[in-house]
């Protein structure tokens, strides 16, 4: 019996030594190790505690500026994000509506003004976001700049703005596939449940997920984008399946303005709207701080702004004009998301172009996705910068070992359930006061940005430190953060006139706050701030300012001959190389 006990052993015993047997084992190992892995992933990552004497601004630069965020975005993760992340229906459909109200030179005109602003804009955020990559950007720098209490205001005004997009957006893309007959017998919210669990997915990868289907969105809007360009100017010409010349026609008949209104209101009437289309445009600096190298790609990345208002906005913008009359009746929609009335899909349609509609819905609906995309990842890193700070409930502050604030994404998933009302009768006066909440939203960041950078330069002056320890500065200097700042000042009082007294339509308190709400929440989340902080500074003093923290350069003097160094490298490279790295 012994002996037989002995020869099983020396069987069991040459079995597990045997290099099958061990492959297997390490394979079975592997697997182990990568599940528990997956699972340890959503894990807490162990953060230090803060001094409880600090100050709340002292708090916020620290807290943000060592955010364990994953830096995972690469160069051309960036530059995607810049040139075409974030455009969706504001542009491909919102901008027909404009068409409709105003006429053609009344849309250049408040596109072209709005797209000044926003390059500088993006220019002085560019400045801010290279020298100090943290958690939660432009809410940060209006705290740590302006006053804690309108930062506090700014970051829930902006993630409020992508609360409320994202299950517009995810109700967008169910809407536009009703543009196919074969949809229309689908329930909508089926299609919503798709498209909704598509962006669970893409963000369960965390800023990875986020970065690479933003390049491959972004990537397709680019190239759709140039080739409606081309093909525009080729149908202006008369080289379309019509063969008639078109040229400035639909400027003279029925005309450049609508003179149906007045044109100086006309103008301002779509203001908002175009706003509205630039929104996301900021993303880029929020995305630094997960940015592998900021401030080797995020300059890059800025410059691509500039690309981005004149490809997407003014030259399209501009065929469009051409190409489709003011009057068209199919410029008015059902609603702010059908894609039937699209003068991008308009266009193509009435020049008799057969199929290519259906292919511009087809990128209409990647650039919702797109938005949806961005409305999560933005909203969540706001929510989470906001619970570092202090700001809103800790739980939202929680970021895994992968350095993903899940908290915070899963607040912005549940909100996006809103729209599975797509198939609800109601659904269109429910998302009317929604976005109400949240329609000159992007107005106060931008316009905070601008004054965050005239405060962050004037901080620096006082302290006898200049530019030259910037890696970026900002093309238009602070001449061109006041220029911004005076825009989106202007564009909120010309915004106030509108609602009050909107274009072809009876004053209504109703109208009213549908078009001007946003601007008592911000109001009103400031003070509550001021009264629970017990804040009753106005603004922060220049010498109370931290333009340190969060800098991954600590060593300024060795910064500042690097910057000599850069500068004097590119000052004998040739004039074609000089004048291409100033605007790419």
């Amino acid at each position: 019996m012994s002996d037989k006990k002995t020869s099983v052993e020396a069987v069991i015993t040459e079995v597990d030594s045997s290099p099958a047997y061990e492959a297997g084992s390490i394979k079975s190992e592997n697997k182990r190790n990568f599940v528990q892995n997956w699972f340890d992933g959503f894990k807490p990552y162990e953060m230090e505690e803060l001094d409880p004497n600090l100050s709340e601004v002292e708090k916020a630069a620290i807290a943000t500026a060592n955010a364990p965020l994953q830096r995972k975005l690469k160069n051309r993760h960036l530059q995607m994000i810049a040139i075409g992340g974030s455009i969706g229906t504001g542009l491909f459909v919102g901008s027909g509506k404009a068409l409709a109200a105003a006429g053609p030179a009344a849309l250049l005109i408040a596109w072209g003004l709005t797209g000044i602003m926003i390059y500088f804009t993006v220019q002085a955020l560019g400045e801010l976001s290279v020298t100090m990559p943290v958690s939660g950007s432009f809410a940060v720098y209006s705290t740590r700049f302006i006053d804690p209490s309108w930062g506090c205001a700014m970051g829930f005004n902006y993630a409020m703005q992508w609360l409320i997009v994202l299950p517009l957006e995810l109700v967008a893309a169910s809407i536009t596939l009703s543009y196919w007959e074969g949809s229309k017998s689908v329930n909508a919210d089926v299609w919503v449940l798709i498209f909704y669990l598509l962006i669970v997915v893409i963000n369960l990868f965390g800023v990875k997920g986020y970065g690479e289907a933003e390049f491959v969105f972004s990537l397709i809007k680019v190239i759709t984008v140039i080739a409606f360009i081309f093909m525009g100017i080729i149908l202006n010409c008369g080289g379309g399946p019509k063969g008639e010349y078109i040229g400035g026609r639909y400027w003279k008949n029925p005309g450049a303005f609508n003179t149906e209104y007045n044109p100086f209101k006309a103008v301002c009437s779509v203001f908002v709207t175009s706003a509205f289309s630039f929104a996301g445009t900021e993303l880029v600096g929020l995305a630094a701080a997960e940015a592998t190298n900021p401030r080797k790609s995020l300059p890059t990345a800025i410059k691509q702004v500039f690309w981005r208002i004149m490809l997407f906005y003014i030259i399209s913008l501009t065929l469009i004009g051409l190409l489709v009359p003011f009057n068209d009746p199919r410029l008015i929609g059902s609603s702010s998301v059908d894609a039937s009335a699209s003068p991008f899909v308009i266009a193509i349609v009435s020049n008799g172009i057969h199929g290519l509609d259906s292919v511009m819905n087809v990128v209409i609906m990647i650039a919702v996705l797109s938005v949806g995309n961005s409305a999560v990842y933005g909203s969540s890193r706001i929510l989470q910068s906001l619970a570092a700070q202090g700001q809103a409930p800790k739980i939202l502050g929680y970021i895994d070992r992968e350095g993903r604030p899940l908290a915070a994404i899963g607040l912005t998933l549940l909100f996006g359930c809103l729209a599975f009302v797509a198939a609800s009768p109601k659904q269109g006066e429910m998302f009317d006061w929604l976005l109400a909440l949240s329609g000159l939203s992007s107005i106060f960041t931008w316009g905070s940005i601008c004054l965050s950078h005239i405060r962050f330069r004037a901080c620096l002056k006082s302290l006898g430190r200049g530019t030259n320890e910037l890696v970026f500065t900002a093309q238009g200097g602070i001449i061109g953060s006041w220029i911004g700042l005076i825009i989106n000042c202007l564009v909120l009082i010309v915004s106030f006139w509108v609602a009050a007294f909107p274009l072809g339509d009876k004053s209504s308190a109703e109208g009213f706050f549908k078009a001007y709400l946003t601007v008592p929440v911000v109001i009103i989340v400031y003070v509550i701030h001021k009264i629970v902080k017990k804040n009753w500074c106005l603004y922060v003093k220049l010498n109370e300012m931290d333009v340190d923290s969060g800098r991954r350069d600590f060593d300024l003097e060795l910064l500042k001959q690097e910057i000599v160094e850069e500068k004097e490298t590119l000052a004998r490279k040739p004039f074609w190389y000089r004048t291409y790295k100033f605007w790419c």
